[in-house]
């Protein structure tokens, strides 16, 4: 699943102090004003230079206006968010912790969370989304990437519920229709997942992935034209979608058509020549074309790219039984066994 990453830029109005009439007792006050009153000029010259991605520049008119006002909440907030696009993310989380410390917002929970999700802390980015949320309930993109966190953990059913919620507070929100549609997908609700995957389409049908996702509710749900249409879509919009090309060779293989899937599976290992799941994928159509000797040779590619690839062993091992290799065969059969493929223990009975 491909997903946007979506940083939150947030621009506070400010309120100047009115002028003062001039007189010896007020001078030491117009003197704090001038110092928030140019803290406030460099705060927004900071959220200028930070929309036109002017990072650095940004940077120093941030920290020069936390200099003059050190409680300065908002100007800690946009110096984390720049940090953040730096993809410096401790510094933005220290910011983030000190703009939290002077006045608990949304916005700097959300944003610490995608920091702490950028450097694996995920339990930490799950409680900031929560805390985002608890704040805001109407947070669309804190429910979103919290089921993001939830998917992850297969917890599909609560995924569900949050990407629902992103969902009722955004209609328009692409990757929370394709996110739910996934979530179903894993549940076995194909036809959910075709739903939310077509609304998505419809939102936006200019994303490869979201076609390749829908051919792959379609496959599952044994749509299989359907499904070969979709994953071409995919590829017409992106040429080099390697997993695309995979996929539709297994449609095409689920449908029979095993030269045409063999066209598919060329190309993704062509696109990628460390794709191990096309070489073994290859390896079965050859193996159902009686071509044994290629699809031992295109198992062996498979095991080369990752040498725990049980499947692979076991497609190797039945290619090497069809060419009578069969000590060969028996010690691929072990090895997928070892590796956890039940099946072939079936096969090693015949080789003791």
């Amino acid at each position: 699943m491909k997903r946007k990453r979506i940083s939150i830029l947030v621009s506070f109005l400010l309120v100047l102090g009115s002028s003062f009439a001039q007189s010896d007792s007020i001078v030491k006050a117009d003197i704090l004003d001038s110092a928030d009153v140019q803290a406030d000029k460099l705060y927004n010259s900071g959220i200028t230079k930070l929309t036109q991605k002017q990072y650095k520049a940004a940077l120093s008119d941030f920290s020069e206006a936390i200099k003059l006002k050190p409680d300065f909440e908002q100007a800690f907030y946009n110096r984390g968010v720049t940090y953040y696009e730096m993809k410096d993310h401790a510094k933005a989380i220290t910011d983030f912790d000190s703009s939290i410390g002077l006045t608990e917002n949304a916005g700097s929970y959300f944003t610490r969370g995608r920091c702490n999700e950028a450097i694996n802390k995920i339990d930490a980015a799950f409680a900031d989304y929560s805390k985002a949320i608890e704040i805001k309930a109407d947070y669309e993109q804190a429910f979103y990437y919290r089921g993001v966190i939830k998917f992850a953990r297969n917890e599909y059913k609560e995924a569900i519920s949050d990407f629902t919620s992103a969902i009722d507070l955004n209609k328009r929100y692409t990757y929370a229709y394709n996110d739910r549609g996934s979530a179903k997908r894993q549940l076995g609700d194909f036809e959910g997942a075709i739903a939310d995957y077509g609304t998505a389409i419809m939102i936006d049908n200019t994303i490869a992935f979201l076609h390749n996702n829908l051919g792959s509710a379609k496959r599952n749900a044994g749509d299989l034209k359907g499904a070969v249409r979709d994953y071409s879509k995919a590829i017409s919009l992106d040429s080099k979608y390697t997993i695309a090309y995979n996929n539709r060779g297994s449609a095409k293989f689920d449908a029979g058509d095993y030269e045409e899937a063999i066209k598919d599976f060329t190309r993704a290992t062509e696109l990628d020549g460390d794709y191990a799941y096309a070489y073994n994928n290859r390896a079965a159509a050859k193996f159902k074309l009686e071509d044994f000797k290629g699809a031992v040779d295109d198992c062996t590619k498979a095991i080369k790219i990752n040498e725990s690839y049980g499947y692979a062993y076991l497609n190797r091992g039945n290619a090497n039984e069809m060419l009578r290799n069969d000590a060969e065969a028996c010690g691929d059969w072990t090895k997928a066994s070892e590796l956890g493929i039940e099946s072939a223990n079936s096969h090693l009975g015949d080789c003791h």
